[in-house]
């Protein structure tokens, strides 16, 4: 949403201000400089990526739409999930607890919690340290290292599309450039015709510049950032999982794990102690019920 008016925010202090100097904004629509401009950058970015890259563009700017998945209720579910199945391990042992993460899908536990059911890396990021360290021979140090080298990595994959469009964002005035010499081609090729048909190529040829620098600073770039900033918050999100998980085979008690899970969540959306608690409790209350 924040993103939408945004743009709207950038295209209206533009035009107003270019109307307030009594422009005429007929002058700024060129679609043949639009095309040259569009139509490279699109074709820059099918050559430097391949098609899944291209596609999980698509699918980041989607998000962008969607807004944070990040959110405290978010958090205070994957702390739930934490401290239920932590305590389910305590009590019926390491056979149930195996039975539960073998096919996680199918089980009691992570069918109650709608993210991990429908984030199934997050999913299978706790279920498969839990899943490693029953099989034995792993401490829970080289647990904590497996886990951490494992985000790492997915993060690294979730940066490509950015990484991507940041090429994108960078290549637009260049090519702006590239429309403004097509442009003053074509006004040498005028030279001798009538003033007013040289001024609007020469107007055509600077609006090829104008328009690869406002893509570029005023559009594409934002969102290459704005999309760095939601991969982050995937990271922290995993690095909290990491913690929990990692603090109880480390031996804490489950209350201690979850807390020092909460306590890597970052304290604009931190769920209080006391929220952490009562969840626990309308947890208990359900499960009882």
């Amino acid at each position: 949403m924040f993103a939408l008016i945004g743009i709207v925010l950038v295209i209206g202090s533009i035009a107003g201000g270019y109307l307030m100097e009594k422009g005429n904004l007929m002058v700024l629509l060129q679609p043949a400089e639009l095309l040259i401009i569009g139509g490279a950058a699109l074709g820059t970015l099918l050559i430097a990526n391949p098609m899944h890259i291209i596609m999980g563009i698509v699918k980041d700017l989607m998000t962008i739409l969607k807004g944070s998945r990040y959110t405290k209720s978010t958090y205070l579910e994957s702390l739930r999930l934490l401290n239920e199945l932590f305590a389910f391990a305590k009590k019926e042992g390491p056979a149930k607890l195996e039975a539960e993460i073998e096919t996680p899908e199918e089980g009691t536990i992570f069918q109650k919690y709608p993210f991990f059911s429908a984030d199934a890396y997050s999913r299978d990021y706790i279920c498969d340290t839990l899943r490693m360290m029953l099989s034995g021979g792993v401490t829970p140090h080289d647990a904590e290292m497996i886990m951490e080298s494992d985000a790492e990595v997915h993060h690294h994959e979730k940066a490509k599309p950015t990484s991507a469009l940041n090429t994108v964002a960078d290549a637009l005035p260049g090519l702006g450039i590239v429309a403004a010499v097509l442009g003053v081609v074509i006004t040498m090729g005028a030279i001798g015709g009538p003033p007013e048909e040289i001024g609007h190529k020469v107007a055509a040829a600077l609006v090829g510049t104008f328009l690869g620098i406002l893509l570029c600073y005023g559009f594409i770039g934002p969102l290459a950032a704005n999309i760095t900033k939601i991969n982050d918050e995937t990271r922290d999100f995993h690095r909290v999982l990491r913690v929990g998980v990692t603090g109880y085979l480390k031996g804490m008690p489950v209350k201690v794990a979850a807390e020092s899970a909460r306590r890597m969540i970052p304290p604009h959306i931190r769920p209080s102690m006391k929220e952490m608690e009562e969840s626990f409790s309308i947890a208990r209350e359900e499960l009882n019920a």
